[in-house]
């Protein structure tokens, strides 16, 4: 009972059949070997020792290159990279870029141009591409306005416009007029 057939190419190259089917190709100068398992799945090494392996049942490649980094490519167009220091890069079909770094910050990059900019802690801040600007904290809820209006809802529900002009407005969590000072 054989476990494997191994075969050697005129070319030099090496194809070794195993009993389950599965299939080892190895090239003429030994710095490439393919794997094709019996799955469908295939699995690559590369003289330089990157290794590719596609995962035939989720159409998913996983590339890890010798330097740490890891790229995995998924059928909808989906792309991460790993990187060797914890910091994840997700680029999603319709371009916005997520950005998850080790300490817990995160940022994210949406195709308009918006950013979105989250603190380990929760707080949050979005740039938005018209030059507005919104700041989320457990206290308050802030958005900043090209032309220096800033309006404030704070947590209790209360709500403060300070104009450009100089008018400051300040509502209470029922969004009566407590001050209005022009």
């Amino acid at each position: 009972m054989c476990l494997k057939v191994e075969e050697v190419l005129t070319d030099g190259r090496r194809i070794i059949t195993f009993r389950n089917g599965t299939k080892k190709e190895i090239s003429a100068d030994k710095r490439t070997m393919t794997i094709s398992f019996f799955n469908g799945d295939v699995k690559k090494i590369m003289p330089d020792r990157t290794v590719i392996y596609y995962y035939a049942d989720a159409q998913t490649t996983h590339i890890a290159y010798p330097d740490g980094l890891e790229v995995l490519q998924f059928p909808n167009n989906q792309i991460e990279k790993h990187y060797p220091d914890g910091t994840k890069e997700i680029v999603f079909p319709d371009r916005t870029v997520k950005c998850l770094y080790c300490n817990g910050f995160k940022e994210t990059f949406f195709p308009d141009g918006t950013v979105v900019k989250v603190e380990k802690n929760g707080d949050k801040i979005v740039v938005f591409s018209n030059g507005q600007k919104e700041i989320h904290t457990v206290q308050f809820k802030r958005r900043e306005y090209p032309d220096g209006t800033v309006r404030t809802v704070y947590y209790n529900g209360r709500q403060e416009t300070k104009y450009s002009t100089g008018r400051v407005q300040i509502k209470d969590e029922e969004s009566n007029i407590i001050l209005d000072k022009k």
